[in-house]
């Protein structure tokens, strides 16, 4: 690849990112960030779920809520777990149940309402979040959605959606790590200044 081929895909990003910074693409973000704050102190936790590089995006980011984000921040753990779990309950379900249960079959076990669901799918269209957000919806756990391109057909379940306006799988993955930097780094703000996160 050619330094200008390089040059070419930063650019493509850089462009996604500043077509955000237009309308009221980043307006859903700072709803969710209040939401997920006010369930955090309700007693509540915030489930992520996704596949391939968006599950390794729902793991990255639940480990910022877990630990901590920012060094400078020292603070109390917020409570938050990725659904795609061990290989061994991973593989159980594919095998006895399908793979579209994976993360419905987590989320019924361990989900309560007023809880939170971050859904992360670049097409919107992957079942098995799809199945997660439904069964969200009839236990009383909020739904939130990091989608790309027209939001596929999980849009319609999704009670907030930040939508990034590209059809390119890793312009849009690129998107959605920078704008779930931006939704922990809200929500430790937001929970610091309650005072619930202060050791």
């Amino acid at each position: 690849m050619t330094i200008e081929k390089f040059r070419t895909l930063f650019a493509e990003s850089i462009a996604v990112k500043q077509r955000l910074l237009t309308g009221d693409h980043l307006a859903p973000l700072a709803v969710m960030g209040g939401r997920i704050a006010q369930a955090v102190q309700r007693g509540n936790k915030v489930m992520l779920c996704g596949n391939g590089g968006s599950a390794a995006d729902a793991q990255h980011l639940a480990a910022e809520l877990l630990i901590r984000l920012r060094p400078d921040r020292n603070r109390k753990p917020v409570p938050a777990l990725a659904l795609a779990q061990d290989t061994s309950t991973l593989t159980a379900c594919g095998n006895d149940f399908g793979y579209d249960q994976i993360f419905s079959r987590v989320l019924s076990a361990i989900g309560k309402p007023g809880d939170i669901l971050l859904g992360i799918s670049t097409s919107g269209n992957s079942v098995n979040v799809i199945n997660a957000f439904k069964v969200a919806r009839a236990s009383q756990i909020a739904t939130f959605a990091f989608l790309g391109g027209n939001g596929g057909e999980l849009l319609p379940f999704s009670d907030e959606a930040f939508l990034v306006p590209s059809s390119d799988t890793g312009r849009i993955q690129e998107a959605h790590i920078t704008a779930g930097h931006a939704l922990m780094e809200d929500v430790e703000d937001r929970l610091l200044a309650a005072g619930y996160l202060v050791i």
